[in-house]
């Protein structure tokens, strides 16, 4: 073997080179740890994309969740159950009742009309003797049954008198006050069209043509200008509204995106706000404001007012902070808002590779058990439900901890997990504040739960025309949502105030029509 002798400069550069050579590997390494990382946060950031295209939005774990608008009675009803019989009504026979097991009996108190069934006196003869039958009770089934909608029109003839020795003693019975000045629809109509919108999620054109069924010849035009004028006759009740959930001691607070088409210096392409806000404590209260935007100057004009030292729960959205901060409130997280971080980074990872070590996977469990105190200290008071927290919730917020610790600076920060990690890490003072008070919430579902009737409707109608229009929506789902937090139907309820509000004059009068005065009429 022949050896090759290198002088020092010739063994320098061959040094030189070596070193050169493995520099460059490691860059390029370098590069492809990049692109790979690059790579993995687009591919998470497509099945992100993908799921919530077309996954099912509930958040309910381990069911599968399936399109029922076109099969609902395929699945609801499956191929060999029964069809729904006559409601089993007790059997009049007398000193002696019986009531046959099955389904629930109809609502005692939907009005009832009689048809009675009765044999031909040719077959009211004894088979045995011959005598005449005689009647000794009844048997009762009964069907539930369902009349259309029925348009009449209401005709006010306001009766004149004169005099009948001169004429000028003329005199006009005069017109009833009505809470929009020479309205075309009635109190009842009004109020149905508004429990159409805001309730079942109709909008105004398919109320229209639902009513242009039934002779009711009425313009989208006309019921979009009396929803207008309704929504702004309600204001003062919606401000002593107001007043009242300012002085709540605990207040939930969450906002959706609204669409206005004619805003003053605004495209209709661009976004508005309807603020939500919910009473923890006190009478049920639900509000809705609409502002054109999301910045802290129309947080601190809703929240201006509030009750000092109260209690605000809220999502991570910072503005919250700010009001907590300049109002001295106590604020409180959202778990369920930080969970579904973890339920959507737990969702881009193959099926295959899901197992109980994944950090989601454990962050979602331990939530979960925080959960189940919950559900443990469900209708008990506050004092043993702060000692549940004390003994059971507590331990978990611990074993959160030290796996937020754990996992925090290991994975990549914009990584759905990275990004649930930081989130969980920038909440935690507050979202585990609640262990503190047995009768502060631990999430904010309450709120959500309340505005989402507005998300699901706005599917339908999809945006406000104008200004007056979005507030007008928001006062009315006001009422709708807090008369459904109160347990009382908002239909009846919107009739008994659309008849009382034109006499109202003073601020008891309208303290008095408030949705939890209102038990079974005003």
């Amino acid at each position: 073997m022949k050896t090759v002798t290198l002088n020092q400069e010739e063994f320098d550069a061959l040094v030189a080179a070596r070193d050169a050579a493995f520099a460059e590997r490691e860059s390029l390494r370098g590069e492809v740890r990049i692109l790979t990382v690059e790579r993995d946060l687009l591919q998470e950031r497509l099945k992100a994309f993908l799921r919530q295209l077309f996954d099912a939005k509930s958040e309910v774990r381990g069911t599968d969740q399936k399109d029922l608008f076109f099969n609902e009675a395929e699945v609801l009803a499956p191929l060999g159950s029964a069809v729904a019989e006559e409601s089993p009504a007790a059997v009049d026979i007398p000193a002696h009742t019986r009531q046959k097991r099955g389904r629930k009996p109809l609502d005692p108190s939907l009005p009832r009309e009689i048809v009675r069934h009765e044999l031909p006196e040719s077959e009211r003869i004894c088979a045995h003797d011959g005598s005449a039958l005689v009647e000794i009770g009844v048997e009762i089934s009964e069907q539930l049954d369902i009349i259309p909608q029925q348009v009449r029109v209401i005709q006010h003839q306001r009766v004149k008198y004169a005099c009948a020795c001169c004429d000028r003693g003329i005199k006009v019975t005069p017109a009833l006050a009505r809470i929009i000045p020479k309205g075309l629809l009635t109190e009842s109509a009004l109020a149905w069209v508004v429990t159409s919108k805001y309730m079942d999620g109709l909008p105004l054109y398919r109320q229209a043509a639902l009513l242009g069924r039934f002779g009711g010849d009425l313009s989208r035009t006309t019921l979009a200008a009396s929803i207008i004028r309704v929504g702004e006759a309600v204001q003062p009740i919606i401000n002593l509204l107001r007043d009242h959930l300012l002085d709540a001691d605990l207040i939930h607070a969450d906002e959706t995106t609204i669409q206005v088409l004619k805003e003053p210096g605004k495209k209709a392409q661009t976004k508005s706000y309807l603020w939500a806000q919910a009473t923890g404590s006190g009478p049920p209260i639900r509000l809705f404001g609409y502002a054109p935007g999301r910045g802290a100057s129309h947080a601190n004009i809703l929240y201006a007012g509030i009750k000092p030292g109260a209690t605000l729960m809220s999502d991570g959205y910072e503005v919250y902070g700010g009001v907590a901060e300049a109002n001295g409130l106590t604020h409180l997280a959202c778990w369920a808002h930080c969970r579904r971080y973890f339920v959507d980074a737990e969702a881009v990872i193959p099926k295959t590779a899901r197992t109980p070590e994944q950090p989601a996977t454990q962050f979602i469990a331990a939530i979960g058990a925080l959960y189940a105190v919950e559900s443990k200290a469900k209708d008990k008071s506050a004092t043993e439900h702060q000692r549940l927290r004390d003994e059971l919730s507590r331990p978990i917020l611990a074993r959160i901890e030290a796996m937020l610790l754990k996992h925090l600076h290991t994975v990549v920060p914009g990584s759905l997990l990275g990004k649930a990690l930081h989130y969980l890490s920038a909440q935690w003072p507050k979202l585990t504040r609640y262990v503190e008070n047995g009768a502060w919430p631990i999430d904010n579902n309450l709120c959500e739960n309340a505005i989402r009737p507005f998300v699901v409707g706005r599917r339908n109608w999809l945006f406000a025309d104008t200004v007056a229009g979005a507030n007008a929506s928001a006062n009315l789902y006001s009422l709708v949502e807090t008369c459904k937090a109160s347990g009382i139907d908002p239909y009846a309820y919107l009739i008994g105030i659309f008849r009382k509000l034109p006499a109202a004059q003073t601020a008891d009068d309208f303290e008095a029509l408030l949705p939890w005065r209102f038990v079974s009429g005003f």
